[in-house]
């Protein structure tokens, strides 16, 4: 033995147009966390305040993608991880934010920023700040190819679990009754 260390994997994670739910989740391992840090180091993630995405072996990404930025940082993470895992309800199927879709974004904006109660000033927000929203909200998959999806609002921690040690394995993952939630 040379007594170096296996190599970690690197790991990214973010979350798009979503409630956070899913990183929550993740937390929700537990006391697993400690032994999956023996096997992988996260690179941009809110675990490590990482704000750039470098080559990685897996992605993790929960919501959906409902604007430009979302767009960029989606085809960003394809770029750079090998395997992109799309986590919750939102990145499946564009969970609760795409119930927007059945309603055109001019009247969204209207209904928003200059309808009461609640418009104080009755401006639709125009700064190159914030990034453009889409006519629509898309799942994941309507973006970039994804390799691994795992459904729920948000998806029970042994799910993520489950999916983590088997690609940490190696093995295809596969969730089976019990694990996979629509709700």
């Amino acid at each position: 033995m040379d007594g170096t260390a296996p190599r970690k994997l690197k790991v990214a994670t973010t979350s798009l147009a979503g409630c956070f739910g899913c990183h929550m989740s993740i937390l929700d391992i537990d006391e697993r966390l400690f032994a999956l840090l023996e096997k992988v180091e996260f690179d941009r993630s809110p675990i490590t305040d990482i704000k750039e995405v470098g080559e990685c072996d897996l992605g993790i990404i929960e919501g959906g993608v409902c604007n430009a930025e979302n767009v960029e940082v989606l085809r960003e993470f394809r770029r750079r991880c090998k395997v992109l895992v799309a986590l919750g309800a939102c990145a499946v199927n564009g969970g609760l934010p795409a119930q927007r879709n059945t309603l055109s974004l001019p009247l969204i904006l209207q209904e928003v920023y200059r309808s009461e109660p609640g418009a104080r000033y009755g401006l639709i927000p125009n700064d190159p700040e914030l990034p453009l929203p889409l006519n629509k909200v898309h799942p994941l998959h309507e973006v970039v190819r994804i390799d691994h999806f795992i459904p729920g609002c948000p998806p029970p921690a042994d799910a993520i679990w489950k999916v983590l040690t088997g690609l940490l394995e190696g093995k295809e993952p596969a969730l089976g009754h019990g694990l996979i939630h629509f709700d």
